[in-house]
């Protein structure tokens, strides 16, 4: 047993110098424990290499179980510590005067006629809540923290995955396994420490969107499936919220902002219906480009910079288009319908 157990602390020293990944490494131990069993189940006992091993393989299952239980208990606690990161309330910003650090830090923005000192004080003053920390939450999230939108709320159930990394840039690979909204929220005050950033560590649902919707200013939608654009659509307009939604596949993108309280659709209105089974496949199904989502989740970040400070024209009433093979843009005019089950009644 104790080659074996030599032979795990090398594996982990030599990954741990080496960068490996804690999930990688947990799993080259699992698959050493895994031929421990195999090898003490098919050979004989007094065979040699049984011998070399070291006990019986009842004790190593104990010995796995024991392992087992520990790190049952450990992902138990970080689970209840997360919901209770979750539960405590954000601190706000305190003040809305600029310190001389802002005022440098804003300074190309200041200098920019359609914003100046007026529209950076009102994305200071502004709330703004990004659903999804994924591929178009993560340049978004970056780009509103980068921007000094004053507090950012952030919502998902997940963690942060390998697979992740080839586009979710907010995420690096030292926060594997830790809830996105807390990965995010650390590379956001790591970028600017001026703002306010509020995680929610949960699945959003009809019951609480509503009532979280009314704590903002405007919504970003970045989720990648029809039924959860769908809930927060209706509960933005529930809410008398814009809504900026924006949807990713293998090299193309799309964007609109939906707002029937200044008379322009809601989601629903462009969409009706959710496309028919295998049409509109998932990133996880079909594949997608990994600077894409860094394409259109920086569209959501100008549009609602745009929105906040009132400048130039924004995709209200406007579906836009992003095909990054060929590299081309198009656009095409959205009304509302008077018919929709979900904004026809809103003026």
């Amino acid at each position: 047993m104790v080659v074996v157990l030599a032979i795990a602390v090398l594996i982990w020293g030599f990954g741990a110098i080496l960068n490996v990944p804690v999930r990688a490494r947990m799993v080259m131990l699992g698959l050493l424990y895994l031929g421990v069993l195999i090898l003490l189940s098919v050979l004989p006992d007094g065979h040699p290499m049984v011998e070399n091993l070291g006990g019986t393989r009842n004790e190593w299952l104990v010995l796995g179980g024991a392992v087992a239980l520990v790190y049952g208990y450990r992902w138990a606690l970080g689970q209840l510590r997360a919901r209770a990161r979750t539960d405590d309330p954000a601190p706000e910003v305190k003040s809305d005067k600029f310190t001389a650090t802002e005022l440098e830090r804003y300074a190309r923005h200041i200098v920019l006629r359609e914003v100046g000192g007026p529209g950076q004080k009102r994305l200071k003053n502004a709330k703004v809540l990004v659903i999804g920390a994924g591929g178009l939450g993560s340049p978004a999230l970056m780009y509103l923290a980068a921007a000094g939108v004053g507090t950012i709320g952030v919502v998902d159930d997940d963690t942060v995955d390998l697979s992740n990394l080839q586009r979710q840039i907010i995420h690096t690979d030292d926060r594997l396994d830790m809830p996105k909204v807390f990965s995010a929220q650390e590379a956001m005050l790591a970028l600017n420490p001026h703002i306010t950033v509020r995680p929610y560590h949960r699945r959003l649902d009809t019951e609480t969107a509503v009532e979280m919707f009314a704590e903002y200013d405007l919504i970003l939608d970045g989720t990648d499936n029809f039924d959860t654009r769908y809930m927060v659509n209706r509960a933005a307009v529930a809410a008398g919220k814009p809504l900026i939604s924006a949807a990713i596949t293998q090299w193309e993108g799309q964007i609109s902002l939906y707002d029937p309280a200044r008379d322009a659709p809601c989601y629903e209105c462009v969409f009706p219906m959710a496309p028919a089974a295998g049409l509109a496949p998932s990133c996880a199904e079909a594949g997608v480009m990994g600077a894409l989502p860094g394409v259109v989740g920086s569209m959501m970040a100008v549009e609602a910079i745009k929105d906040i400070v009132d400048a130039g024209q924004s995709l209200r009433g406007r579906l836009q288009f992003y095909d990054a093979l060929y590299g081309e843009n198009r656009q095409m005019t959205v009304k509302r319908r008077a018919d929709c089950p979900v904004c026809g009644d809103v003026h």
